[in-house]
C-alpha cells in the first residue's frame, strides 16, 4: 500500500525514481539541499522505494509541538552545540542493527557552504557500511539513488568520485548547492606539503 502510494504521488506531481540499495545498512546523502521541499520528495521516495529512511536534523526542529512527528518520519534530533562524538556513536548505532538507512544533507544547511560536513564520510569508513549518492534533480524531476561507494583509504579520489556524480544534479536553488568539498581535504593536502 506504502508503494503504490508513494508511486501515484511521485506521478501526480511529475517526478521519477530511480536507482536500488545495495543493502539495509546504508549512509544515504540526501542531496542538492537547497530547500524544505526536499524533505516532502525525501518522503515520497522511501515510500516508492518501501523504505524507512532515518535521518538527522538540528535539535530544533524537534521541538513542541512537531517533535513527535519528526521522530515519527524518522528523524533523529542533533544538538551541533555540543561535542558528542556523533561520528563513533553513529557508526554503534550500525553495528547494533540489522538495517539502517540514515540519510545525511552533507551541506547541512540549506544555504550554499564553502565545506560538506564530513559526518557521512567517517561515519560510514568507521560503521563499515557502504555511501549511497541520493539525489532530487529538480530541473529533470528525478530522484532516488545513484552509485555507492565503500570509503577508502583516499578521502581525495573518494571525494572526486561524489563530485563527479552531483555536477549534472541540479537542486530547486542551484545557487545555493554548496561546494562539494570537505575541510578534511585541505587539511591532507597542507599536511602533505
Amino acid at each position: 500500500m506504502r508503494k503504490w502510494f508513494g508511486k501515484m504521488l511521485l506521478k501526480l506531481v511529475g517526478w521519477k525514481a530511480e536507482g536500488t540499495l545495495p543493502g539495509k545498512k546504508v549512509i544515504l546523502i540526501t542531496a542538492p539541499h537547497t530547500t524544505n521541499w526536499d524533505f516532502f520528495y525525501m518522503i515520497l521516495m522511501a515510500m516508492y522505494f518501501d523504505i524507512q529512511i532515518s535521518w538527522m536534523g538540528k535539535h530544533t526542529l524537534f521541538r513542541f509541538p512537531y517533535g513527535w512527528f519528526m521522530r515519527w518520519m524518522g528523524g533523529i534530533p542533533i544538538d551541533r552545540r555540543a561535542n558528542h562524538n556523533i561520528v563513533t556513536a553513529t557508526a554503534e548505532q550500525f553495528k547494533k542493527t540489522d538495517a539502517l538507512i540514515l540519510g545525511i544533507p552533507a551541506e547541512g544547511t540549506r544555504k550554499y557552504v564553502d565545506y560538506w560536513k564530513s559526518g557521512f564520510y567517517f561515519i560510514a569508513k568507521e560503521a563499515h557500511v557502504p555511501i549511497v549518492l541520493g539525489f532530487l534533480d529538480y530541473e529533470k524531476k528525478i530522484g532516488g539513488f545513484g552509485p555507492s561507494l565503500i570509503p577508502s583509504d583516499d578521502l581525495r579520489a573518494d571525494m572526486d568520485k561524489i563530485r563527479a556524480f552531483y555536477k549534472d544534479i541540479k537542486g530547486k536553488y542551484p545557487e545555493k548547492f554548496g561546494r562539494i568539498r570537505l575541510r578534511a581535504e585541505d587539511e591532507t593536502e597542507t599536511k602533505s606539503q
